[in-house]
Formats: structure tokens, sequence, C-alpha cells
């Protein structure tokens, strides 16, 4: 065994974003070594802003904020990423939000949604260490049935970490898992059940149709359930991302936003796109396996990790 200190997560956080830093910072440095801002150079800043993903609307905003008051100014690169992180940070400190348990709904139902793949029966997992640690009781419900293999993960998890879980064999229906799942965690007084659903986007009529029912069948027991609606994304996806956010807001009215796998894109400034577009809570984001791998999302923290501003 490896003797080496654990890394702080925001030594991880900057590991994790280097992937999309370097070429960002890199490219900065290369356009304003002693450079005016003129209207070329404002251009080339908005196109390695969309190569990192932040997308073409958004990037242009920034840079045009950022024009108005440095246009045929001698600017140097430390002062355009500074300006560049604070113009990201105020986009994103208004979505920077943690997840609310409504303690008053026993329990409060949190519906997991994603693409497979994106990490969602890990993300629950580390979810529910961190609820657990609060002092919240914790249910799951392996509502995944077309893969044997994701109720067969949920149930790892469960034994873990102590928790119960509800599952039924591969191939049952995901409503008849949730409405079980939902009934026990009511009669056991579970404060927060966490669902587990699948993901299958190439058969989206189908999926949508079992979304809609879990969802349909939950309201039955409490019209206001599902109380949250988790969208865990995959950062590595890119642009991909926003046809799923508008797929799953469709499909089940998502409430916030997970972000994993910021530590193998090169993309990461997505999470800056789709909080100018959607406007959604970002509650977390990961840069890793483990359970400490996943935070609250901190709107200052991660604009300047991707601007290369140590903090």
């Amino acid at each position: 065994m490896s003797d080496a200190p654990k890394k702080s997560w925001f030594t991880r956080l900057k590991e994790g974003l280097a992937k999309t830093s370097r070429p960002l910072t890199q490219g900065i440095k290369d356009l304003f070594t002693k450079k005016k801002l003129d209207q070329a150079s404002i251009e080339e800043l908005e196109d390695l802003l969309i190569q990192a993903d932040l997308g073409v609307k958004t990037s242009h905003k920034i840079v045009s904020l950022i024009a108005k008051s440095r246009f045929d100014k001698d600017v140097d690169e430390e002062e355009v990423r500074v300006a560049l992180a604070q113009e990201i940070a105020t986009i994103l400190d208004p979505i920077a939000k943690p997840i609310v348990i409504d303690n008053t709904q026993k329990p409060h139902v949190i519906l997991v949604v994603g693409v497979n793949g994106t990490g969602k029966t890990t993300t629950i997992a580390k979810l529910t260490k961190e609820f657990k640690e609060e002092g919240h009781s914790i249910m799951l419900g392996a509502a995944d049935t077309f893969r044997a293999a994701a109720i067969e993960q949920l149930q790892i998890w469960g034994d873990r970490l102590k928790i119960p879980v509800v599952t039924k064999q591969a191939g049952a229906d995901p409503a008849a898992v949730a409405f079980e799942a939902y009934e026990k965690a009511r009669k056991d007084n579970i404060d927060i059940l966490m669902i587990d659903t699948a993901g299958r986007l190439q058969n989206k009529t189908h999926l949508m149709a079992e979304l809609e029912k879990i969802i349909r069948t939950l309201k039955k027991i409490d019209p206001t359930a599902p109380h949250t609606v988790l969208l865990i994304l995959d950062a590595t996806t890119g642009q991909n991302a926003y046809n799923q956010v508008e797929i799953f807001q469709q499909l089940t009215g998502v409430t916030g936003l997970i972000m994993t796998k910021l530590d193998g894109t090169a993309k990461g400034g997505i999470i800056v796109g789709l909080a100018e577009k959607f406007n959604l809570p970002i509650h977390a984001i990961g840069v890793g396996e483990t359970s400490e791998d996943l935070k609250p999302f901190k709107a200052q923290d991660f604009a300047n990790h991707l601007m290369g501003i140590e903090a």
C-alpha cells in the first residue's frame, strides 16, 4: 500500500479540470503576450472558449462583457484569465445549489435519471454515503430492471453502505419496483428514497413510456412526488449533454444536474453553457470514482480552476 497522503478535493478538482484548462490557458497566453484587445484577438478568444465547450452563445456573451471595458487596451494573459473566471463565476453562482431534502416529505423521493454509462449508480452510492453521514435514513429502489448488472450493482452498494435496497428480477416492471420501494419507505419511516432508472436513449419511445409510468405510479401515492429529479451527465459527452438535458427535462421535469467524469474531458466548459441555457441547479461535480470525488458545486472554485488560477 502507498503511504502517499490523500490529495485534497481542491487538488483533485484542479487535476481533474487540467485537460480543459491547459489548452485554454495556453491559448490565452499565446494570444495575449503584450497585446491590445482588438477585434481579431476578441474573435480568437471567443474561439478558444467555444473549443472548451462553453457554447457559442455563452462564449460570445462572456467575451463581449470583457471587451466592453478593455477594448483597445493593453492586456496580459493573467488579466484576461482573471476576467474570464469572474464572468464565468457570475453565470454559475446562481445555479450552484445543494440538494435540499424536504423533511416534511417522508420519504423525500429522489428520481435519478440519465443515459446508461454516465455513472448514475455510482453517483447514487456517493450521495447515499453523504446523506447517511448527515444523519438521514435512506432506501434505494433498483428500477433499472432492463439490466441485471444494474440491479446487482445497486445491491452491492446497498450492502456496503448497510442501506436497504428494493429489487425485483431483471425484466420486471420498473414502475412496480418504484411503487414497492415507496410503500416500504413510508412504512419504515425512511427519510430519503432514491430510485435508479434506465437510460436507453436509443429507444426513446420505450424509455419515455417507462419513465412516465414510474412518475405516474409515484404520484398515485403522493401527488408531489418525485420531490427531486436528478439528471446525471457525463462531462466527456460534450455538446451531447444539451440534447440529454432537453430530452430528460421533457420526460421527467428535471430539477437539478450532477456532472461526472470531469477528470476525463477537455470539454469541462460544458457546465457553463448548460448553466446559461437551462438555468437548472448544478448540485455536485465528480472528478473520480471514490465517494470523496463527488463534491458540492462551487462556482468560483470551478471558474478559477478552469482558467488555471491558483486561489
